[in-house]
């Protein structure tokens, strides 16, 4: 675990292959009342070429369980992000990127996000208000906040993204018409975006994780 002078803790996997330059960073954002060691488990399975970072979210729920941002429930059902909480997330987020340059020496133009249910949604927001920060995203199980639009980064920079998006056909905890959204509302900014649906609930089934793998591996051997 590294903690230091970054804004968070994190896990790191160096590259399992020679770089003769800086090598890509691909960083990993875990889902709400999860830590760093969720996705860090897939580790083995992605590209050997990666300098891979998975962080660990600042807000502590409860003992080893936390959260880009917290939630609240009303009594009639419905949920309210508190987005004062996202928004220091995805500043901290930005900056933690930098850190990573400079302190790893990894290379700022090919960084990619990787995140699941809450750490999609920040990976989305990250990338779509910085896309000057962020060359690919894959976006496992997630949503795209409303909040987002308000500030998104300047559209020629957006059409440069190249987004993979998720999404479980039978996931009960962000049912399927947010993956449907997402892709809508990414397609419309003209983003490059490839989208698939599988039969899974709100997980990463082997299917989507070997699409996922094979989906980073062919933009890595395009160059980035």
């Amino acid at each position: 675990m590294t903690a230091g002078k970054f804004s968070f803790l994190h896990l790191v996997r160096e590259p399992r292959v020679a770089h003769s330059t800086s090598p890509p960073l691909l960083l990993l954002l875990h889902g709400i009342g999860s830590n760093e060691r969720d996705l860090f488990s897939m580790a083995p399975m992605l590209d050997g070429r990666f300098f891979v970072v998975s962080a660990r979210a600042p807000i502590e729920m409860m003992p080893d369980a936390y959260a880009w941002f917290n939630l609240e429930f009303t009594r009639e059902g419905g949920i309210i992000p508190n987005i004062d909480q996202a928004k220091i997330s995805m500043k901290l987020l930005v900056s933690f990127i930098d850190e990573l340059v400079e302190a790893y020496g990894v290379d700022p133009g090919c960084v990619y996000l990787m995140g699941f249910s809450q750490g999609a949604m920040m990976s989305l927001s990250v990338a779509l208000t910085r896309p000057d920060k962020v060359a690919r995203v894959v976006a496992m199980s997630g949503r795209l906040p409303e909040e987002v639009f308000a500030n998104i980064g300047p559209l020629d920079e957006i059409k440069r993204l190249e987004i993979f998006v998720t999404h479980g056909t039978q996931d009960n905890v962000l049912p399927v018409d947010h993956g449907r959204d997402c892709r809508d509302r990414l397609k419309a900014l003209g983003v490059p975006l490839t989208y698939n649906e599988y039969p899974m609930a709100h997980e990463v089934t082997m299917e989507a994780l070997r699409d996922i793998t094979a989906w980073v591996r062919s933009k890595l051997d395009a160059g980035c």
